[in-house]
């Protein structure tokens, strides 16, 4: 069996090539939705996909039963799709990779993905992330970034963007970066990092902050406009709910706090149940307070 499956192979060079993967390290499905955006406004066409057959526990990550109009069912496998974009001119284009973290045989999974790299030519790769952290919806997305050479890491921290120094359980974006390391083939990774007690997905905000950077550092450009607007209707709907919710309105007050006033500690990415925790103890606290001071009024 083919793991890696062509639809069309063009016959040309591509300068970047752009991944993103489902699961764990796509927080509020932002990564992967940005890729999405990528797909439809550049336009971006189908390449080759990767078959999920030896890659996924079924029993964990399940496909997915649809049922058309016709009353027809299918089933949605995990996918791994490449996609690609070239302009007009002479000029290289762009692969899109957007993908699920595998759940088994992961460097035989990225050396699928290193075969598409080798074959086109591509000088940089690119993957994006996101995460879930203390941070406030009110302020601009906080973006960290890895990077594989030490000129990559030179130009992050022009730009503001700071090596995350995470040090802990790895995504499939770490073991994407050996491999590009072991071929000389320059790695960024770029994170945004989503507020913890927004659970509505997917978050165009951290997605417009990612696509942004992407265009800052490599020239992949589209037209965000679109995902303008629905960042600023997600803004709002954030900001009402949260208004709407006194405990969880003060609580957003205090990262607000924290993020005006100090400068962070990047040494140690937050672990997800740990930030629920944290917020389910200040909310306990601020119910426990309420009570106190109404026995005091009484």
């Amino acid at each position: 069996m083919n793991d890696l499956v062509f639809h069309k192979k063009p016959s040309r060079r591509f300068r970047t090539l752009v991944a993103a993967f489902g699961g764990w390290p796509d927080a509020a499905e932002s990564a992967t939705r940005a890729i999405e955006y990528l797909v439809s406004k550049l336009p971006a066409r189908r390449m080759a996909e990767i078959d999920p057959e030896q890659f996924y526990d079924f029993s964990t990550i399940r496909p997915i039963t649809r049922v058309d109009n016709n009353g027809e069912r299918t089933i949605r496998w995990p996918d791994n799709v490449f996609y690609y974009s070239v302009s007009d001119n002479e000029e290289p284009g762009v692969i899109l990779l957007i993908g699920v973290e595998p759940s088994l045989k992961w460097r035989a999974y990225t050396e699928l993905v290193m075969s598409v790299v080798e074959q086109f030519g591509v000088e940089q790769v690119v993957s994006l992330g996101a995460l879930l952290d203390s941070v406030p919806h009110t302020r601009p997305v906080k973006l960290t970034g890895v990077a594989s050479t030490q000129e990559a890491r030179d130009e992050l921290a022009k730009t503001g963007m700071l090596d995350s120094g995470y040090q802990g359980p790895s995504a499939i974006h770490t073991v994407l970066m050996d491999a590009c390391k072991s071929k000389n083939i320059r790695h960024v990774s770029l994170w945004g990092h989503c507020p913890h007690y927004v659970n509505t997905s997917p978050n165009p905000v951290v997605s417009h902050a990612l696509l942004s950077k992407l265009s800052d550092m490599t020239g992949v450009q589209s037209d965000l406009s679109e995902l303008r607007e629905s960042v600023e209707e997600f803004q709002e709907q954030v900001s009402q709910a949260v208004q709407a919710t006194p405990d969880i309105d003060e609580y957003v007050r205090q990262l607000e706090d924290q993020y005006d006033d100090s400068t962070p500690d990047l040494s140690d990415i937050p672990d997800p149940e740990q930030l629920v925790e944290d917020l389910e103890t200040f909310l306990k606290s601020r119910r426990s307070q309420q009570g106190d001071d109404k026995k005091n009024k009484q």
